[in-house]
């Protein structure tokens, strides 16, 4: 029996709900599973009917994450916890599966600090930004999952997480998951989204890099663009701390869970990094 830690994405495009019936597979063959989801487009969709459109901030090594302020936040919220997290669950459990929908903020299941200045680079020029509510997932509360886990039930997880006094923070959910996976001891990570794997070439799906070894991995981070640089670096969290093998593959079409979990994508794999 295997526990596999699956993180959809919320990217246009991708349908959180169309990878269920896989999940109630993997469970009816004795597999503990996690899901973890985003909710990106949903909640740019909501934030301009809303009159707050989305804002997304560029670091100095080019990584990129949603600005988010107060009013970004319970936009965030409203459609990552509500409207997507709820989809997930009706459809596992219209297919049987005993799924429970929680934030990261939850119990305290996800605990980190909010960053407390972001250098952020706009327009050519770096600027710093003290009121954003962002963080990243420092901790996770691996006996409550497993709580779950071991009654049969499947955590259906999603930012925020929470700080440890409380308040909600904003976090990248591709490492929120990697952190999940690391602190049950998952065997295997699968980061699915809107694109094959890591491409060396962002123009050419063909040019994905189909393994890292410890001579690629440069190669990867390197290659690695935008929003696919979190996936990368969770990628690598993960597997420092003990995961077994981690794919970055792509959420969409037919058999997308089994296609991933056969190496189609890009494959991290135990020694890796050494």
């Amino acid at each position: 029996m295997s526990t596999i830690v699956i993180k959809i994405g919320g990217g246009r495009g991708i349908d959180p709900c169309a990878n269920m019936d896989e999940v109630a597979g993997l469970v009816e063959d004795g597999h503990r599973v996690i899901v973890v989801h985003g909710g990106s487009h949903e909640t740019n969709v909501l934030a301009e009917a809303l009159g707050h459109p989305p804002k997304t901030i560029t670091s100095a090594s080019g990584r990129q994450s949603r600005r988010t302020d107060r009013q970004t936040l319970e936009i965030f919220t409203m459609a990552y916890c509500g409207k997507v997290n709820k989809a997930v669950v009706e459809r596992l459990r219209t297919a049987g599966v005993d799924a429970v929908g929680l934030s990261g903020l939850d119990a305290g299941i996800w605990i980190g600090s909010r960053k407390n200045a972001i250098r952020a680079v706009e327009d050519g020029r770096t600027v710093i930004i003290r009121d954003d509510l962002s963080g990243r997932v420092e901790s996770v509360d691996a006996d409550f999952l497993n709580l779950l886990l071991d009654a049969g039930r499947v955590p259906v997880l999603t930012p925020p997480a929470g700080t440890p006094d409380g308040i909600a923070i904003n976090v990248d959910a591709d490492r929120a998951a990697a952190a999940t996976a690391a602190s049950i001891g998952a065997d295997e990570l699968l980061l699915l989204s809107n694109v094959v794997g890591v491409l060396r070439d962002t123009e050419d799906e063909n040019s994905c890099i189909p393994q890292v070894c410890s001579e690629s991995f440069g190669e990867a981070e390197h290659a690695a663009q935008g929003r696919m640089k979190n996936k990368v670096q969770a990628a690598r969290e993960a597997i420092e701390r003990g995961v077994s093998r981690v794919v970055i593959g792509s959420a969409q079409g037919p058999s997308a869970i089994q296609r991933a979990r056969e190496g189609a994508g890009t494959v991290f794999a135990q020694g890796a990094l050494t």
